[in-house]
Protein backbone atom coordinates (compact mmCIF):
# COMPACT_ATOMS: atom_id res chain seq x y z
CA UNK A 1 0.00 0.00 0.00
CA UNK A 2 1.45 3.36 -1.11
CA UNK A 3 2.00 5.98 1.60
CA UNK A 4 -0.89 8.70 -0.10
CA UNK A 5 -3.48 5.76 0.18
CA UNK A 6 -2.90 5.07 4.00
CA UNK A 7 -3.00 8.23 4.92
CA UNK A 8 -5.91 8.84 2.89
CA UNK A 9 -7.93 6.35 4.78
CA UNK A 10 -6.41 8.00 7.75
CA UNK A 11 -8.17 11.26 7.51
CA UNK A 12 -10.85 9.75 6.98
CA UNK A 13 -11.01 7.93 10.03
CA UNK A 14 -10.28 10.60 12.07
CA UNK A 15 -13.30 12.51 10.44
CA UNK A 16 -15.68 8.93 10.68
CA UNK A 17 -15.97 8.36 6.86
CA UNK A 18 -15.95 5.27 5.23
CA UNK A 19 -12.06 4.51 4.52
CA UNK A 20 -11.41 3.88 1.00
CA UNK A 21 -9.11 0.54 1.90
CA UNK A 22 -10.31 -2.35 3.90
CA UNK A 23 -8.83 -0.99 7.94
CA UNK A 24 -7.09 -4.04 8.50
CA UNK A 25 -4.26 -3.17 5.37
CA UNK A 26 -4.47 0.57 6.39
CA UNK A 27 -3.11 -1.16 10.06
CA UNK A 28 -0.57 -3.62 8.68
CA UNK A 29 0.88 -0.38 6.85
CA UNK A 30 1.00 1.49 9.65
CA UNK A 31 2.83 -1.02 11.72
CA UNK A 32 5.55 -1.50 9.13
CA UNK A 33 5.63 2.50 8.31
CA UNK A 34 6.86 4.95 10.50
CA UNK A 35 6.25 8.00 8.65
CA UNK A 36 2.65 7.03 8.28
CA UNK A 37 3.28 6.50 12.05
CA UNK A 38 4.37 9.99 12.60
CA UNK A 39 1.69 11.51 10.08
CA UNK A 40 -1.34 9.88 12.10
CA UNK A 41 -0.14 11.07 15.55
CA UNK A 42 0.09 14.54 13.75
CA UNK A 43 -3.22 14.05 12.17
CA UNK A 44 -4.99 13.24 15.79
CA UNK A 45 -3.41 16.12 17.93
CA UNK A 46 -4.78 18.24 14.73
CA UNK A 47 -7.78 16.98 15.13
CA UNK A 48 -8.26 16.89 19.12
CA UNK A 49 -6.99 20.66 18.68
CA UNK A 50 -10.11 21.89 16.66
CA UNK A 51 -12.32 19.79 18.56
CA UNK A 52 -11.79 20.07 22.23
CA UNK A 53 -11.29 23.70 23.36
CA UNK A 54 -10.76 24.97 26.75
CA UNK A 55 -14.21 26.84 28.08
CA UNK A 56 -13.44 30.75 28.77
CA UNK A 57 -13.51 31.55 32.12
CA UNK A 58 -17.12 33.01 33.55
CA UNK A 59 -17.36 34.61 36.75
CA UNK A 60 -19.45 32.77 38.99
CA UNK A 61 -22.63 34.48 39.84
CA UNK A 62 -24.35 31.60 42.42
CA UNK A 63 -24.40 34.16 45.41
CA UNK A 64 -25.51 37.18 43.63
CA UNK A 65 -28.34 35.35 41.89
CA UNK A 66 -29.66 33.79 45.46
CA UNK A 67 -29.17 36.98 46.81
CA UNK A 68 -31.79 38.67 44.27
CA UNK A 69 -33.76 36.05 44.19
CA UNK A 70 -36.50 36.18 46.64
CA UNK A 71 -37.69 33.66 48.75
CA UNK A 72 -41.06 31.88 47.94
CA UNK A 73 -43.79 32.88 50.07
CA UNK A 74 -44.37 30.73 53.31
CA UNK A 75 -47.42 27.96 52.68
CA UNK A 76 -50.53 28.93 55.40
CA UNK A 77 -52.70 25.72 56.21
CA UNK A 78 -54.67 27.53 58.82
CA UNK A 79 -57.37 28.48 55.90
CA UNK A 80 -56.86 25.19 54.42
CA UNK A 81 -57.53 23.31 57.47
CA UNK A 82 -60.55 25.28 58.41
CA UNK A 83 -62.07 24.57 55.27
CA UNK A 84 -60.91 20.80 55.59
CA UNK A 85 -62.90 20.55 58.75
CA UNK A 86 -65.75 22.27 57.38
CA UNK A 87 -66.01 19.97 54.67
CA UNK A 88 -66.26 17.27 56.52
CA UNK A 89 -68.70 18.41 59.06
CA UNK A 90 -70.66 18.95 55.68
CA UNK A 91 -70.05 15.52 54.72
CA UNK A 92 -70.90 14.16 58.30
CA UNK A 93 -73.93 16.12 57.73
CA UNK A 94 -75.29 15.09 53.97
CA UNK A 95 -74.53 11.42 55.13
CA UNK A 96 -76.69 11.40 58.50
CA UNK A 97 -79.33 12.97 56.24
CA UNK A 98 -79.11 10.29 53.75
CA UNK A 99 -79.48 7.16 56.47
CA UNK A 100 -82.10 9.15 58.02
CA UNK A 101 -83.80 9.37 54.85
CA UNK A 102 -83.35 5.51 54.25
CA UNK A 103 -84.06 5.03 57.85
CA UNK A 104 -87.85 6.26 57.87
CA UNK A 105 -88.82 5.11 54.55
CA UNK A 106 -88.07 1.53 55.55
CA UNK A 107 -90.18 1.84 59.02
CA UNK A 108 -93.01 3.50 57.33
CA UNK A 109 -93.06 6.71 59.50
CA UNK A 110 -92.11 10.54 57.65
CA UNK A 111 -91.33 10.26 54.10
CA UNK A 112 -89.05 12.70 53.04
CA UNK A 113 -89.56 13.05 49.34
CA UNK A 114 -87.64 13.22 46.16
CA UNK A 115 -87.02 16.72 47.59
CA UNK A 116 -85.54 15.84 50.39
CA UNK A 117 -82.88 13.20 49.03
CA UNK A 118 -81.90 16.14 46.09
CA UNK A 119 -81.02 18.15 49.09
CA UNK A 120 -79.02 15.50 51.09
CA UNK A 121 -77.20 14.57 47.63
CA UNK A 122 -75.92 18.64 47.23
CA UNK A 123 -75.37 18.36 50.87
CA UNK A 124 -72.97 15.49 50.14
CA UNK A 125 -71.53 17.51 46.41
CA UNK A 126 -70.68 20.84 48.61
CA UNK A 127 -68.98 18.83 50.88
CA UNK A 128 -67.07 16.57 48.31
CA UNK A 129 -66.57 19.68 46.46
CA UNK A 130 -65.23 21.92 49.77
CA UNK A 131 -63.02 18.97 50.75
CA UNK A 132 -61.38 19.14 47.28
CA UNK A 133 -60.58 22.61 47.58
CA UNK A 134 -58.70 22.23 50.96
CA UNK A 135 -56.91 19.65 49.08
CA UNK A 136 -56.49 21.37 45.92
CA UNK A 137 -56.79 25.53 46.20
CA UNK A 138 -56.64 25.99 42.76
CA UNK A 139 -60.18 24.50 42.29
CA UNK A 140 -61.62 27.01 44.59
CA UNK A 141 -61.86 29.29 41.78
CA UNK A 142 -64.63 27.45 39.87
CA UNK A 143 -66.77 26.76 43.10
CA UNK A 144 -66.98 30.07 43.80
CA UNK A 145 -69.57 31.46 41.27
CA UNK A 146 -71.97 28.13 42.10
CA UNK A 147 -71.59 28.25 45.69
CA UNK A 148 -72.38 32.13 46.30
CA UNK A 149 -75.17 31.44 43.92
CA UNK A 150 -76.35 29.17 46.26
CA UNK A 151 -75.86 30.36 49.66
CA UNK A 152 -77.59 33.74 47.73
CA UNK A 153 -80.91 31.94 47.05
CA UNK A 154 -80.68 30.11 49.71
CA UNK A 155 -80.43 33.26 51.80
CA UNK A 156 -83.44 34.79 50.44
CA UNK A 157 -85.44 31.67 50.55
CA UNK A 158 -84.85 30.91 54.30
CA UNK A 159 -85.25 34.81 55.08
CA UNK A 160 -89.07 34.70 53.60
CA UNK A 161 -89.71 30.98 55.24
CA UNK A 162 -88.61 32.53 58.90
CA UNK A 163 -91.17 35.64 58.61
CA UNK A 164 -94.09 32.81 57.60
CA UNK A 165 -92.60 30.56 59.79
CA UNK A 166 -92.90 27.69 57.24
CA UNK A 167 -89.51 26.32 59.21
CA UNK A 168 -87.96 26.14 62.50
CA UNK A 169 -84.53 28.60 63.19
CA UNK A 170 -82.60 25.37 64.20
CA UNK A 171 -83.22 24.06 60.77
CA UNK A 172 -81.76 27.76 59.26
CA UNK A 173 -78.89 27.82 61.62
CA UNK A 174 -77.94 24.27 59.77
CA UNK A 175 -77.17 25.76 56.64
CA UNK A 176 -74.63 28.08 58.33
CA UNK A 177 -71.86 25.27 57.48
CA UNK A 178 -72.29 26.29 53.56
CA UNK A 179 -71.86 29.70 54.74
CA UNK A 180 -68.76 29.64 56.53
CA UNK A 181 -67.50 27.00 54.02
CA UNK A 182 -68.00 29.99 51.09
CA UNK A 183 -66.32 32.66 53.34
CA UNK A 184 -63.14 29.90 53.89
CA UNK A 185 -63.33 29.20 50.03
CA UNK A 186 -63.13 32.58 49.19
CA UNK A 187 -60.14 33.14 51.39
CA UNK A 188 -58.16 30.22 50.01
CA UNK A 189 -58.65 31.24 46.74
CA UNK A 190 -57.23 34.65 48.04
CA UNK A 191 -54.30 32.93 49.59
CA UNK A 192 -53.61 30.75 46.55
CA UNK A 193 -53.51 33.79 44.23
CA UNK A 194 -51.27 35.66 46.86
CA UNK A 195 -48.99 33.01 46.24
CA UNK A 196 -49.66 32.47 42.79
CA UNK A 197 -50.16 35.66 41.15
CA UNK A 198 -51.18 35.74 37.22
CA UNK A 199 -48.58 36.83 34.53
CA UNK A 200 -48.65 40.45 34.07
CA UNK A 201 -50.92 41.47 31.22
CA UNK A 202 -53.27 38.23 31.99
CA UNK A 203 -56.87 38.34 30.73
CA UNK A 204 -56.51 42.34 29.78
CA UNK A 205 -58.02 44.36 26.86
CA UNK A 206 -55.31 43.70 24.75
CA UNK A 207 -55.33 39.59 25.16
CA UNK A 208 -58.38 39.66 23.04
CA UNK A 209 -56.66 36.88 20.93
CA UNK A 210 -56.95 38.86 17.52
CA UNK A 211 -53.57 38.03 16.06
CA UNK A 212 -54.29 39.76 12.82
CA UNK A 213 -52.30 43.23 12.61
CA UNK A 214 -54.16 46.28 12.08
CA UNK A 215 -52.69 48.50 9.60
CA UNK A 216 -52.81 52.61 10.73
CA UNK A 217 -50.99 55.16 8.98
CA UNK A 218 -48.01 54.64 11.18
CA UNK A 219 -47.76 50.87 9.97
CA UNK A 220 -47.05 51.76 6.82
CA UNK A 221 -43.89 54.69 7.25
CA UNK A 222 -41.49 55.58 4.23
CA UNK A 223 -37.93 54.83 5.09
CA UNK A 224 -35.19 56.94 5.40
CA UNK A 225 -34.21 56.16 1.47
CA UNK A 226 -38.04 56.91 0.70
CA UNK A 227 -37.82 53.66 -1.22
CA UNK A 228 -41.60 52.88 -0.12
CA UNK A 229 -43.71 51.50 2.53
CA UNK A 230 -42.15 49.90 5.37
CA UNK A 231 -44.03 47.27 7.55
CA UNK A 232 -43.96 47.84 11.51
CA UNK A 233 -44.73 44.46 13.16
CA UNK A 234 -47.01 44.50 16.05
CA UNK A 235 -46.70 42.20 18.85
CA UNK A 236 -49.87 40.95 20.18
CA UNK A 237 -49.52 39.20 23.69
CA UNK A 238 -51.69 35.76 23.43
CA UNK A 239 -54.76 35.45 25.40
CA UNK A 240 -54.23 31.93 26.24
CA UNK A 241 -52.96 30.65 29.97
CA UNK A 242 -50.89 28.71 28.16
CA UNK A 243 -48.37 31.30 27.31
CA UNK A 244 -44.95 31.08 25.96
CA UNK A 245 -42.24 30.79 29.00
Amino acid sequence: MRCEVCREALSARLDGEQEPVPAEAVDRHLAGCPGCRSYQARAQLLHRSMTLRPAPAVPDLTTVILDRTPAPPAERWALRIALGVVAIAQLTLAVSQLLGAGHAGHAGGLQLGHLDHESAAWNLAVGVGLLWAALRPRAAVGQLPVLAGFVAVLTVLSTGDLINQAVSVGRVLSHGLVVLGLLLLFLVHRQYRGHHPLPAGYGDSSGTGDTSASTTDDDHALDSGGRGPRRVHRFHRPASKHRAA
